[in-house]
């Protein structure tokens, strides 16, 4: 006979009841665990996640008011308020047992019992964990599409042989569950390719989350990533499923990986070669099942050889490698990318449908575009918004000024690092020091924007 794959943990002071319904259920159960002492309840749900739990209403000798059984099954949905605790009682105390139900019991079991009401009453029970889990799931996967709701995901527009390769890359590996690295400069699109990976795959119908490691600091990275348990540090007001959890059955991004430190690199990867996570504040392990999608504009393989990249963490996460191409190298897409955005923005600003001329497209394809899609679309989104005419020219894209600044650093020898450095301080200034808006037209988050200032000593 199979075992259901289960895990009860049964709380009582008679030994003879705990050894008979132990023998019992192990014969039904993958696991049964037993507890003479409730004082070792804490240690118990900190070091695993129990599907049912047995409780005893008393256990001093002689009591019999109950009192330490709602004790106990207060401190047991403390610590998980997701527990289905099964009161085991005396036929004199059925009052008291109800009356637990209505302090969070999910049923209660007379002693002594007969064996099969024993086994389908667990089996009942496990239902009802199976749906408080997909409740839990279904809330935490709301408040993280609260969290990203308004932002704005455009479909992969692109026609070019660069796009095509890209495209034929998404149709082969989204049918497997193959780890996927997706390499590229910033603003090109990982993540819309990553989407695309997830929606035609046999996950589409399951949760993608996307997860900025670059805007994650240290001591922050486990809690968001793996969870926590409530009180696990001072905010911790409630128990919290990571990243990985929320994923679970579904596929996460994970976008600028290079940016992990060597030690967060390693927690990592015992998270991807186990496959489970441990919530902060337990020892608990929890199962995922996750599809792994990484992403980086930076020289992992050189990083390697710098020892500043883990290389065993490298082989699992690139499994296939996708690069994406930068706007300079698609350029024939440009005039279909600027179609998509204008009519984009125009309906969302609730303007009349607007135009580029031929001669401004021209503008806009000689422009490097070093901020790649993402420069465009700001480009073209603050184009919809300040002008009042619906035919655009060079100059509704600030075109002349960028255009400049192309021809100053093709004027003089300059590296690659010295063209990002002009760029940054450019257009910090250009927007007065405000980080954010300034990170917004270079299409960098904050926190990269933050790195290359440090970097670059601004």
């Amino acid at each position: 006979m199979d075992k259901m794959e289960a895990k009860i943990l049964i709380i009582d002071d008679d030994q003879d009841i705990l050894l008979a319904a132990k023998l019992f259920l192990k014969q039904h159960f993958s696991i049964v665990h037993t507890e003479y002492e409730p004082n070792n309840i804490p240690n118990l749900l900190r070091m695993e996640n129990y599907d049912i739990i047995l409780l005893d209403m008393n256990f001093s000798k002689d009591a019999t008011s109950g009192k330490e059984g709602f004790h106990w099954l207060n401190a047991i949905l403390e610590i998980d308020p997701s527990a289905v605790v099964i009161f085991i009682t005396g036929y004199g105390d059925i009052e008291l047992a109800v009356q637990g139900i209505k302090e969070g019991a999910t049923n209660f079991l007379l002693k002594p019992w007969d064996n099969q009401k024993l086994l389908s009453t667990i089996e009942a029970n496990l239902k009802v964990r199976d749906s408080k889990k997909e409740l839990q799931d279904i809330r935490s996967k709301q408040k993280m599409h609260s969290a990203r709701e308004g932002d704005d995901y455009s479909t992969i527009i692109g026609d070019s042989p660069a796009m095509q390769l890209v495209m034929n890359a998404v149709q082969k590996v989204a049918v497997t569950d193959a780890n996927i690295l997706i390499l590229g400069e910033n603003g090109t699109g990982k993540e819309l390719v990553a989407r695309a990976i997830h929606n035609a795959s046999g996950r589409s119908s399951r949760i993608f989350v996307s997860v900025d490691l670059g805007a994650i600091s240290e001591t922050l990275f486990e809690s968001e990533l793996f969870g926590f348990k409530k009180g696990a540090f001072t905010d911790a007001r409630e128990d919290r499923a990571g990243r990985f959890e929320t994923a679970n059955k579904g596929s996460i991004f994970l976008d600028e990986i290079g940016n992990l430190s060597l030690h967060l690199q390693s927690k990592l990867l015992s998270v991807i070669q186990n496959r489970r996570v441990v919530r902060l504040g337990s020892n608990a392990e929890i199962p995922v099942d996750v599809r792994l999608i990484c992403a980086t504009n930076m020289p992992l393989y050189q990083m390697v050889k710098e020892n500043k990249f883990r290389q065993d963490l490298l082989y699992r996460i690139n499994t296939v490698e996708i690069k994406v191409p930068s706007l300079r190298e698609r350029i024939g897409d440009l005039p279909m990318l600027v179609d998509y955005f204008l009519e984009f923005y125009c309906k969302k600003y609730n303007k009349p449908l607007k135009r580029v001329t031929s001669s401004t497209l021209k503008r806009l394809e000689k422009h490097t575009w070093p901020g790649n899609i993402r420069e465009l679309q700001h480009a073209v989104e603050r184009a919809v918004i300040m002008s009042e005419l619906n035919t655009l020219e060079p100059d509704d894209f600030f075109l002349s000024r960028m255009d400049d600044d192309n021809e100053a650093s093709l004027s003089s020898p300059m590296n690659l690092e010295e063209t990002e450095k002009m760029l940054i301080r450019k257009v910090i200034d250009k927007h007065g020091g405000n980080i954010s808006k300034a990170a917004r037209e270079l299409g960098l988050t904050r926190a990269s924007l933050y790195r290359r200032i440090e970097k670059h000593d601004l």
